[in-house]
């Protein structure tokens, strides 16, 4: 597991970018749960994002490709609507505890 932040760094109800080793994420928190992705569109190969830390549509209830429009279910990574419909976000194990967010990236060979 590599270390990803301390808990209190991703707030209730946003995202943040990261970037490990290479390899770039997102991680949003909702219902007190931490959901991490690579930040990567599936459409396009493309970051989700325009601005830093800037993932989610305006309800903050869905991940947001700002390319593109498509939407992401947060919980799943699934896409709901957009030109990758039916596809989703590549999901990263996660866990956390009293020492923060802890991650389990891909082997990159």
């Amino acid at each position: 597991m590599k270390y990803l932040c301390n808990g209190n760094e991703l707030a209730e109800g946003k995202s943040r970018g990261f970037e490990i080793n290479g390899l770039h994420l997102l991680a949003v928190r909702r219902a007190g749960q931490v959901h991490v992705y690579q930040n990567r569109c599936p459409h396009r190969g493309v970051p989700l994002e325009w601005h830093p830390d800037q993932f989610l549509d305006s309800s903050a209830s869905l991940i947001q490709c700002a390319t593109h429009g498509a939407l992401f279910l947060i919980e799943s990574g699934d896409c709901i609507a957009g030109p990758c419909e039916g596809k989703a976000l590549n999901a990263i194990a996660c866990r956390e505890d009293a020492q923060g967010i802890w991650i389990s990236p891909p082997s990159q060979d």
